[in-house]
């Protein structure tokens, strides 16, 4: 059966250099792969409709050890100006692009869990809600995976520093649709919080 495509363009975010981290955390082993690897096949087996990688930090290191079929890589040269920037840098490219995306589907490279079951329930839930952002829930606040429709490209497109989508998702609170990751949404932001799921998750599969 043909995958049906929407109008969402995935924007995966690896271009921080995650300094609480050894080594470079895009590049750490997740299965057969890596952490932007298997993030880069969750979008690539979703619905969306093409897939961009934003790389900064060790760029020169990770482009040759990632399969760029099928994915485009944007490189921020201001990477250090914090994922807002890198954000924005992002966005803008593709407001420029030629062909009309409907939404942006914002993802990072450290939450392995999220898959492209958990993508495409976000990608139909925004069908549905185009005008609004819908956005991952989390405890205390909503954030990334997120999707920001058209109406939200110029907000993100101004986005600097260290704030990132998290800030649109606030200001906008009254037309955000929540999706809940059940558990998916996990990031590794430590060594030790990358041992643990890669621990917990890989033994689960075992038994």
């Amino acid at each position: 059966m043909i995958q049906e495509r929407s109008k969402i363009a995935v924007l995966i975010m690896a271009a921080g250099e995650s300094s609480r981290m050894p080594g470079i955390k895009q590049l750490l082993p997740w299965g057969k792969t890596t952490l932007l690897g298997n993030a880069i096949d969750s979008a690539k087996n979703s619905k969306g409709c093409k897939v961009f990688v934003v790389l900064g930090a060790f760029a020169d290191e990770i482009t040759p050890k990632i399969d760029g079929k099928e994915v485009t890589f944007l490189y921020n040269k201001d990477w250090k100006l914090g994922l807002g920037n890198s954000i924005s840098f992002a966005v803008n490219h593709l407001r420029d692009a030629a062909f009309p995306y409907e939404g942006i589907l914002l993802m990072l490279a450290d939450q392995p869990l999220i898959d492209e079951c958990y993508l495409d329930e976000l990608i139909e839930a925004f069908k549905k809600n185009k005008s609004h952002i819908v956005a991952t829930k989390y405890t205390k606040r909503q954030g990334v995976p997120a999707i920001f429709g058209l109406e939200y490209f110029e907000d993100l497109g101004r986005l600097n520093g260290d704030f990132g989508a998290k800030e649109i998702i606030k200001k906008h609170q009254g037309k955000v649709v929540s999706v809940s990751a059940k558990g998916k949404e996990i990031d590794v932001d430590t060594l030790a919080a990358y041992d643990n799921l890669i621990n917990a998750y890989f033994k689960s599969l075992s038994e």
